[in-house]
């Protein structure tokens, strides 16, 4: 059985975050299970799934899928190294999914180019303790 181009790419995306099935899936709100399936190929995932995981890993619908063989937002650097720098605090890992797209934090991503992890979570504690100042004063 030839896997279809979602499992691999799903594996793929997985392994280069250095993320167990588990972890992925308390990540995401999936069960172990049904990762292990989409992975396998046994599952496919419904189009909710499968955005959300695109969401996560920071690629296309359509590159998960096996559509496009290049993927802008994928290989970008910087992105994956502030990922790996945060996969071990679930609370600033969250934060940092749910704010990389602002605009506003555009300069944080040109400055973390040659930042360490230890610098790289400390700056980010940061941001977060601003933002959840900010929110508590509204």
């Amino acid at each position: 059985m030839i896997k279809p181009q979602y499992a691999l790419r799903l594996a793929e995306l997985r392994n280069a975050k250095g993320l167990t099935q588990q972890q992925l899936a308390d990540l995401t709100g999936l069960t172990r299970g049904r990762l292990n399936n989409y992975e396998q190929g046994t599952r496919e995932p419904d189009l909710v799934t499968l955005q959300s995981l695109a969401d996560f890993f920071n690629v296309t619908t359509d590159y998960l899928l096996g559509r496009a063989d290049n993927n802008a937002e994928f290989t970008a650097d910087t992105i994956t190294k502030i990922d790996h720098a945060l996969v071990e605090d679930p609370d600033l890992l969250a934060f940092w999914l749910e704010t990389k797209k602002r605009p506003d934090l555009q300069l944080f991503l040109k400055q973390v180019k040659s930042a360490s992890p230890k610098a790289i979570r400390q700056m980010m504690t940061i941001i977060k303790m601003i933002e959840d100042e900010e929110s508590g004063e509204n």
